[in-house]
């Protein structure tokens, strides 16, 4: 029969002396909790900044009829919106879980950098539609104001990035930011060259055509993104795992394993990975195979949060990923 039997994890571990001890839930939490705080003040920082630039390109986009300025001054609107919705994914996804959320609200990061990646998608096709207008209707532009406006711009997108710079390969939500940052960067690189061929070249049309092409490169960092956050959000394998390698692993992990199938591991948010499996074992309670599976999963693939069931027999569980050996 199918025995569902979880031994606890403190128990099969005080039974095997020869596997050290696995970190106290607590350190990580706080560990979490520090990263949740930091997270939080450099995206505040970086709103309040963006803040200020997007006031100043949209009075000088006015002022100087820059189409790249105004177009980076929406493109700043936009992000100075993605950040503070970052901000508030950040501080919320440090709440505890509840009754109503058992697993927390970590998800949130990721849902605000699917959010965001969204949104680069609605001001592309703002950009373009403005560019083409101008292409068709050119105007006069004073390149002296868009130049000073773009070079004050470009400084302080490099400041945020700076400031947003470090974070985790797998942290969606500041990944989100970081590339609205850079989308900006982008946008005042173009609007520097654009015053300069106006100013020099007497070039009007380079204004519009660089604000189309800043605009294609955000789009392609807008679908990576997107693509990331709904990978995660449809609990999709991590990135760097092969769910094969880990199966096969886990069959080694202990001599009293004898089949590991119905094995699932997603990333509930950012860095946050979690495993569940049957483990069919021989003769015992299965605690030395649970300190075995726990101890592989953790040092050699990151996985802290893990679920096990010990089947002392063949797994007469229904599910289809049950009934067949490896994974589905």
């Amino acid at each position: 029969m199918c025995n569902a039997v979880w031994p606890s994890y403190d128990d099969a571990m005080s039974k095997q002396h020869d596997h050290p001890h696995p970190p106290h839930d607590h350190d990580h939490d706080d560990h979490g909790e520090h990263d949740g705080h930091a997270r939080g003040r450099k995206l505040l920082v970086a709103f309040l900044l963006t803040v200020l630039m997007l006031l100043a390109e949209a009075v000088g986009g006015f002022w100087s009829g820059s189409l790249a300025l105004l177009a980076d001054a929406g493109h700043m609107m936009v992000d100075a919106l993605a950040l503070a919705l970052a901000f508030a994914g950040a501080r919320l996804a440090m709440r505890p879980a509840d009754a109503r959320r058992s697993f927390g609200y970590g998800r949130l990061e990721v849902l605000a950098g699917f959010v965001n990646a969204l949104t680069q998608f609605v001001l592309v096709g703002f950009i373009a539609y403005e560019a083409v207008t101008r292409l068709l209707h050119p105007g006069a532009i004073l390149s002296g104001v868009m130049l000073a406006v773009a070079a004050v711009g470009l400084l302080v997108n490099l400041l945020v990035l700076r400031i947003l710079h470090g974070h985790a390969h797998d942290d969606v939500n500041m990944a989100s930011a970081s590339l609205h940052v850079l989308g900006d960067l982008l946008g005042s690189v173009g609007a520097v060259l654009a015053a300069l061929a106006v100013r020099w070249l007497h070039w009007n049309w380079a204004d519009p055509v660089l604000s189309l092409l800043v605009s294609l490169l955000i789009l392609g960092n807008a679908w990576r993104l997107l693509r990331k956050s709904a990978h995660i959000l449809l609990e999709g394998v991590p990135e760097d795992l092969d769910v094969g390698e880990v199966e096969q692993a886990l069959r080694l992990a202990d001599g009293s394993i004898s089949d590991i199938h119905h094995l699932h591991v997603w990333q509930l948010a950012s860095g946050s990975r979690m495993a569940t499996l049957h483990a069919q074992v021989g003769e015992g309670d299965g605690s030395a195979a649970v300190a075995a599976i726990h101890t592989l999963l953790r040092q050699r693939f990151g996985i802290l949060h893990v679920t096990v069931q010990v089947d002392a027999g063949a797994c007469t569980d229904h599910a289809r990923d049950c009934l067949g050996h490896g994974h589905r």
